[in-house]
């Protein structure tokens, strides 16, 4: 009796030690993410931000807004987006089901011979089922019945994961809202610039009638013998090299065009707009608010702040493995060698309920590389937040400044314009009444042709400036 206290003594002992062991878990380095963001852009208290404006009050061009919305339809990356959400969604019902019972029913039948030299088959041979009668070599067998399997969710490990699945899943929502918020904006871009390819094709088509007329009194000079055959080669390549660049616009349209056509999910078409309202366009004032709005307003910031979330109960998930885990099983039913005793209870009667309370304690290699891997990911999580968080307040203070500088270019570029358009007229008067020469008429025209497409290029930028300024606030997924 007293050797038997000591062996369960020392089983005890034994145990203790053994879960002990199984529930040590390496340290490991962390990092904590950073929030803080600076107070203002350029010393700026104002709270009011353009990025809570929708698209369709910001984008006030109907051709513009029905292109947005029929984007956002049948744009097929889009609409792949959104079967990646379902899966994360179907992910957060996997994940609640393994801790939940997992219960079968079944049945089953079959036959079985056991050698009479085995423990069982000896018991059966000194067994009778009825009075002279022993149990038969070949035994069928009937079993109809309910089993159940569960592990107990001690440590928490099952419900972390599932609340990990569901950060992933508001993460994969807010990078859908940050691809719309993209899509959005290049359509607007592409928009903008097919409106300005479509007025610098006009500039080049009425060039195109001045440098014909200025031609044609070139050649009458000639014949009045006041210029030679040069000047008339050098209006004639002028005239080319003019015509070579209205080819290469109708090319950037149609190119731009079908940029816009990709984006809304349809085959080449028109794309029906207004190029006449190019002329009226104005960039308005646009807010920026604070940079502490940018951690609510931009869905990309969102969707690493969950997947940030995510990580760090993934680290919970992984530590986990190292404690003991409990699983339960359990089955009633009926079992029979003869179907016809199938429904005699209780002697067909069968049931079981099993605990095992496991822990890992030699060789935990595969454990602990999970525990590490989850451990780095989470710090890739912190600096991934933290680099979207100082992008997005890089593209708001780049945009800003690149909506003040083009507002001050595209004034300088609109009185450029103007001089060089009222020196075009001189010029011709000049070279008519013979005090200036052929040289200063073509490269006038050359001149204002340039700074005329200069000047509707600006007015682009500006309107890019505009949109790309809305994108980087956060603004055009609501």
């Amino acid at each position: 009796m007293r050797n038997k206290s000591i062996l369960k003594g020392l089983g005890v002992v034994l145990a203790i030690t053994l879960l002990n062991a199984a529930c040590t878990v390496p340290r490991l380095v962390t990092k904590t993410e950073n929030k803080a963001v600076p107070a203002s852009y350029s010393g700026s208290q104002d709270t009011t931000n353009s990025a809570r404006t929708k698209w369709r009050d910001y984008f006030t061009d109907p051709n513009l807004a029905a292109l947005i919305d029929s984007a956002l339809y049948n744009n097929q990356e889009l609409n792949i987006t959104l079967q990646e959400i379902q899966i994360s969604n179907n992910e957060i019902l996997a994940r609640k089901g393994e801790y939940l019972p997992f219960v079968t029913v079944g049945g089953g039948s079959g036959a079985e011979k056991v050698s009479r030299y085995t423990s069982q088959g000896a018991a059966d041979a000194v067994t009778d089922i009825k009075p002279g009668k022993e149990t038969p070599d070949i035994l069928p067998n009937t079993y109809v019945g309910a089993f159940a399997s569960w592990e107990v969710d001690i440590w928490h490990k099952l419900r972390n994961a599932k609340k990990a699945a569901v950060l992933n899943y508001m993460a994969s929502m807010e990078g859908r809202n940050f691809q719309v918020t993209n899509l959005v904006a290049e359509i607007a871009n592409s928009y903008y610039e097919l409106l300005a390819l479509d007025n610098q094709l006009d500039i080049i088509r009425r060039n195109l009638d001045i440098l014909n007329n200025a031609l044609s009194i070139i050649r009458q000079e000639k014949e009045a013998a006041k210029v030679t055959e040069l000047a008339v080669r050098r209006f004639e390549a002028e005239v080319y090299k003019t015509q070579n660049l209205q080819y290469d616009i109708q090319q950037r349209i149609v190119e731009t065009e079908n940029r816009i056509n990709f984006l809304v999910g349809r085959f080449p078409q028109h794309v029906q707009r207004n190029a006449q309202s190019f002329a009226d366009l104005v960039p308005a004032k646009i807010s920026a608010g604070t940079p502490a709005q940018l951690l609510e307003n931009r869905p990309d910031i969102r969707q690493a702040e969950r997947q940030l979330e995510a990580a760090k109960i993934d680290v919970s998930v992984a530590r986990a493995n190292f404690y003991p885990s409990l699983h339960l099983s359990a089955s009633v039913g009926l079992m029979a060698f003869n179907p016809i005793y199938l429904f005699n209870t209780p002697e067909s009667l069968i049931a079981s309920l099993i605990g095992d309370l496991v822990g890992p304690v030699v060789n935990k290699n595969a454990i602990t590389a999970m525990y590490r891997n989850a451990n780095a990911k989470q710090i890739q999580a912190v600096y991934n937040y933290e680099r979207t968080v100082l992008n997005a307040y890089i593209e708001v203070v780049n945009q800003v400044s690149n909506m003040n500088n083009l507002e001050k270019s595209y004034s300088t570029k609109n009185n450029q314009v103007q001089a060089l358009t009222q020196s075009t007229n001189i010029s011709l008067k000049l070279f008519t009444s013979a005090r200036a020469d052929y040289m200063e008429v073509l490269l006038t025209q050359r001149d204002v042709l340039e700074s005329r497409m200069e000047l509707i290029e600006t007015r682009m930028r500006q309107m890019n400036a505009l949109v790309n300024t809305y994108r980087a606030l956060g603004g055009g997924w609501n």
